[in-house]
């Protein structure tokens, strides 16, 4: 029986594109350049890390000599690697293969050309065989509990701007054939304002081991996000009562805003590592509650905390940049 392996299992390594002056970062590109150096020194202690960039010279001459440290020359549209990069099964020999889906940018909000087409051609630098799947989803939409259930969100998987002739019933099965899943299950409510992706899972609920899923959650009743995520709240308090499952809410950022934008700031957008965890923190008084609950889920791996404040410029955070094999 093949199944989507989940990111709380022990990992190969963790891929990364780097930014590069084409991509959406060319703003500020060394302010960005430094986040996804930080980012990757604090892989490269627990794991190894592929790094994709537009030329391995420019970027090699960042870090120091690791032996944990890959570079993969690919000039890619942006750096989404979460959501353009292959997602990671095991089938029913216990062989992993990769599935490479369509990615469209999206929902083609944004040119993903090149980005679509990286897996197919980098893929003789994994040690796994890889599959082309004719259909779009990003990685950042699909959360596994490494067994029977795959947790997804209905406005992001059964939006018509990604599989339009599809129903709800066959995506729903696709999702079963492709990943090995019993059920599927859909969250219909949460959001978080800023968000291009059409409200992935992984800005809002995750795995952390078979039977818990963390959330985020909401105190302030004058926020705009307090009516969704109560009724998202809801819905898992059903899941965990149809399928045994525990619930942990993990608090929701103050706003936080950049040219009068409101970004999707989330801690549930955290990496797991080999012995450790990335917990992203946006310099706000909620950084503080957010890594002691995650210090308190995970006595046996080290929490680190990374500023992303700089990711969320750009819609996204620690997990959407960061793809794990």
């Amino acid at each position: 029986m093949k199944r989507f392996i989940a990111e709380f299992e022990e990992q190969n390594f963790t891929q990364i594109i780097f930014p590069h002056k084409e991509s959406d970062w060319s703003e500020y590109l060394e302010e960005a350049e430094d986040n996804f150096i930080v980012i990757i020194n604090a892989i490269i202690k627990y794991q190894k890390c592929f790094i994709i960039c537009d030329d391995i010279a420019r970027v090699k001459e960042k870090f120091s000599d690791n032996n944990n440290l890959f570079f993969i020359e690919y000039q890619t549209d942006d750096t989404w690697a979460r959501d353009s990069s292959a997602l990671s099964i095991l089938n029913a020999k216990e062989e992993r293969v990769l599935l490479d889906f369509s990615f469209t940018g999206w929902g083609g909000k944004f040119e993903a050309k090149k980005d679509n087409a990286m897996s197919q051609v980098i893929q003789h630098h994994y040690n796994s065989k890889m599959q082309q799947v004719d259909f779009i989803l990003e990685g950042g939409c699909v959360e596994s509990n490494g067994a029977e259930l795959l947790l997804t969100t209905s406005k992001c998987m059964l939006n018509k701007n990604r599989n339009k002739d599809f129903s709800k019933e066959q995506i729903t099965q696709k999702l079963k054939n492709e990943f090995g899943a019993t059920d599927i299950l859909y969250l219909n409510h949460g959001y978080l304002a800023g968000d291009d992706t059409d409200s992935h899972i992984d800005t809002l609920a995750r795995f952390i081991d078979p039977k818990t899923i963390v959330y985020v959650a909401l105190k302030d009743k004058e926020d705009e996000h307090y009516k969704e995520l109560k009724l998202m709240e809801s819905e898992l308090k059903l899941f965990a009562k149809e399928y045994a499952l525990k619930l942990i809410a993990l608090p929701m950022t103050k706003a936080i805003y950049f040219q009068e934008e409101r970004l999707p700031a989330t801690y549930a957008n955290f990496l797991f590592l080999n012995g450790a965890v990335l917990v992203p923190v946006y310099g706000v008084e909620e950084d503080t509650e957010a890594l002691a609950i995650f210090n308190s889920l995970f006595k046996d791996r080290e929490v680190i905390p990374i500023d992303c404040q700089t990711l969320i410029k750009q819609h996204g955070s620690l997990h959407c940049v960061t793809m794990n094999f």
